[in-house]
């Protein structure tokens, strides 16, 4: 059983209670997840506010290796870290934005963060240590992410978590979640509830005030009770006070405050539509300009049920488009839709109209499940967008949004099978983006639409016109990890591996450690035979990603093949308890069974994985070698022509040689051995191929 704990009771004081009943190491800290505090990373924050600087100060080296997670999701640790560079922000016209997160790009923080406690906690020779996590029920995604990845990913007897929360159901957060929390629960954790209720309590003269003063998220009824009791003037007051209270420290020492606390008292003050609505808005934009789209959301949707559309319609278009935005962004599309269509009801601007036209047009062509997408309907949408921009006043305007709509019609030909129309208006809108704009004006756009027609070259074949799409791009945005990740993987297909891996490296330094690019770069490294690198490079996937099924097969391969049969089979189980039918990890467990002399079991798995590809020549070779191996010369021989017709390698075709000995067929035989000895300079294949035909020779005597 594992050692962290997860306490369910109504209210804080009970979870107190139970957790002083447990068997615990030495306290290190006890936390709020609440995202009233802080916002996204409030618990992740908070403790790393408490343990980083002395990390950092004992081990420098930390800073580099993990600055984009400690600043992304504890701003206040940036002076100790390098500091992230966006060089096409710094270029482009002010205020321009070059890209927006990918939606697993908190998943990857979050896996940062375990990364840095691992190594902060591992040698400050504290001893074992418990962190408490209290409100976890109120925690925002980005902390419920980092929670479950600990939870996993630390040992219990380096640090023991202790997750308390109340007694509803915890459910994953709506879309498509990335990590969820309730699973690592109950998988990693054990339980305890509380059944008796506590003994009411009663609230001071004051409770109202403390109420307030620990940002209203304190669960005890009374506190609650004593501040609903006030009159709306003595509640607004009381908030102006806290608000007053953090401004200063937000604004230099605490950043993080503005995205949860100071906006929440400014909103509950007398300054809520001036001051109040700022600090959400700014807070909105600057959760989306993280990646924070669950949080960011939500703040946008408060701020669009507090604006007026008729009043205020330039502030109530940035929230409800903001929150459509990271709505769908965010794996949320029928949420999404719901408020393009509210937009959409409430305004006559046509600026707003094209815009909204786009991002529906998006819904379908790629925020939808694969199932409910629809080119014809993004297409239309998109084209709605499109004659509405060609209207705009003002020419550049006109030219910026006519490419830029355009561009998601490429999209939507890409996804209609139509890629020569997409680079066509690829092409164009370059062209004319370069024609009709200064230097420097949409930069970030420019390298988008290069960016977008290095995918297309790529995802058809033109892999040199791929190539230099992104020789311009990266001179252009020479840090964004994508650009690197994805011209790696181009660089694999043409067979050069070793700068492929060279750009999985700098995308891994560019950002926090996500699986794709260390998988990626351990498959480069096997094609050098380079088993070592390999192996460790598919370890670190799986411990990021436990169900990376390619990772599990590479490793299974890399243990199979060091003779490490147990650990082999473990990894295959684990990927086959995913994917019951995946063809090649039944093949390789054929191949195990078939090795430990269980030739029943290895035959089943075998048949499976053919009737899952009748095309896999490694099947086809394993089942003649079980073949051959229970004396069945024919089906073997038949077995491993159908491999040799199928990736004619050259150990198919020694095993195949053996058979043809075997049976007498010595002119077979040594043609197979020869062509192994002019494949690879094989010395026995050599001396196979001449025994073969001395027999053949004696034989026909």
């Amino acid at each position: 059983m594992s050692g962290h704990h997860w306490i369910c009771a109504p209210h804080r004081r009970e979870r107190e209670t139970l957790r002083a009943g447990l068997d615990l190491p030495p306290l290190l800290a006890s936390l709020d997840a609440h995202r009233r505090l802080r916002g996204p990373y409030t618990a992740a924050g908070a403790l790393l506010r408490l343990v980083a600087p002395d990390a950092l100060a004992r081990r420098p080296e930390l800073a580099g290796r993990h600055y984009i997670e400690l600043q992304e999701s504890t701003p206040e640790l940036a002076p100790l870290v390098p500091p992230i560079t966006h060089h096409i922000e710094e270029q482009s016209t002010a205020g321009e934005v070059s890209r927006y997160p990918a939606r697993l790009h908190s998943l990857r923080v979050a896996h940062g963060i375990v990364d840095f406690l691992l190594a902060a906690l591992a040698d400050a020779a504290q001893g074992p240590r418990t962190l408490v996590v209290e409100n976890v029920q109120h925690a925002d995604v980005t902390d419920q992410e980092f929670l479950a990845a600990a939870l996993r990913r630390i040992p219990p007897e380096l640090l023991t978590l202790v997750l308390c929360s109340g007694t509803a159901r915890l459910l994953d957060p709506p879309g498509f979640p990335s990590l969820s929390l309730p699973d690592a629960l109950a998988a990693y954790t054990k339980k305890t509830e509380g059944s008796a209720a506590q003994a009411p309590h009663t609230a001071g003269p004051d409770a109202a005030r403390e109420y307030v003063d620990g940002d209203c998220v304190d669960d005890d009824p009374a506190l609650i009770a004593a501040y609903e009791r006030l009159a709306e003037t003595e509640r607004a007051a009381l908030h102006d006070r806290r608000a007053a209270e953090l401004a200063g420290p937000a604004e230099e020492a605490e950043p993080s405050l503005r995205l949860g606390a100071l906006p929440y008292h400014l909103m509950r003050g007398s300054d809520a539509a001036g001051a109040g609505v700022e600090a959400l808005r700014a807070a909105m934009l600057r959760c989306k300009y993280l990646g924070f789209y669950h949080i960011a959301a939500e703040l946008g949707d408060e701020g669009r049920r507090f604006v007026d559309p008729v009043e205020r319609p330039q502030l109530w278009w940035v929230f409800i488009r903001e929150s459509g935005v990271c709505l769908a962004a965010a794996g949320r599309p029928d949420e999404s839709a719901v408020l393009q269509e509210e937009a959409r009801m409430a305004t006559q601007n046509p600026a707003h109209h094209m815009k909204l036209a786009y991002e529906i047009g998006m819904l379908y062509a790629r925020h939808y499940p694969e199932e409910r997408r629809d080119p014809r309907q993004a297409r239309a949408w998109v084209n709605t967008a499109i004659a509405l921009s060609d209207l705009l006043p003002d020419p550049k305007e006109r030219s910026f949004y006519s490419v830029f709509n355009r561009n998601g019609l490429a999209l939507v030909e890409v996804r209609d099978g139509h890629p020569d129309e997409a680079l066509r208006l690829l092409d164009q809108g370059i062209e004319r983006l370069d024609r009709e704009l200064g230097l420097g004006e949409r930069t970030w756009h420019r390298v988008g639409l290069r960016y977008n027609r290095a995918q297309v070259n790529s995802m058809s074949g033109r892999l040199e016109a791929a190539l230099e799409d992104y020789a311009e791009i990266v001179d252009a945005d020479d840090d964004f990890a994508d650009h690197y990740f994805n011209r790696g993987n181009i660089l694999r297909k043409l067979g050069r591996s070793e700068e492929a891996i060279a750009d999985y490296e700098r995308a891994l330094a560019l950002e926090a450690p996500f699986p794709e690019a260390y998988y990626n770069r351990g498959d480069a490294r096997l094609e050098l035979g380079d088993a070592e690198g390999a192996l460790a490079d598919f370890s670190r996937t799986l411990e990021l990603e436990p169900g990376h099924q390619e990772a599990l097969l590479g490793r299974a391969g890399l243990f199979a093949d060091a003779g490490e049969a147990e650990a082999a089979l473990a990894d295959v189980d684990a990927g086959l308890a995913l994917a019951p039918d995946h063809p090649h990890l039944l093949c390789l467990r054929g191949r195990l069974l078939a090795e430990a002399g269980r030739g029943k079991e290895a035959a089943e798995a075998l048949a499976s994985a053919l009737a899952g590809d009748p095309g896999l020549a490694e099947a086809w070779a394993v089942k003649g070698e079980l073949a051959y191996s229970e004396g069945d010369l024919a089906t073997a021989t038949a077995d491993f022509d159908r491999a040799v017709d199928l990736a004619d390698r050259p150990e198919f075709r020694f095993n195949r040689a053996v058979v043809h000995e075997a049976a007498g067929r010595f002119d077979r035989a040594a043609s197979d051995f020869d062509a192994v000895y002019a494949a690879t300079g094989d010395p026995d294949a050599g001396a196979q191929r001449d025994s073969c035909l001395r027999a053949a020779e004696h034989s026909a005597v």
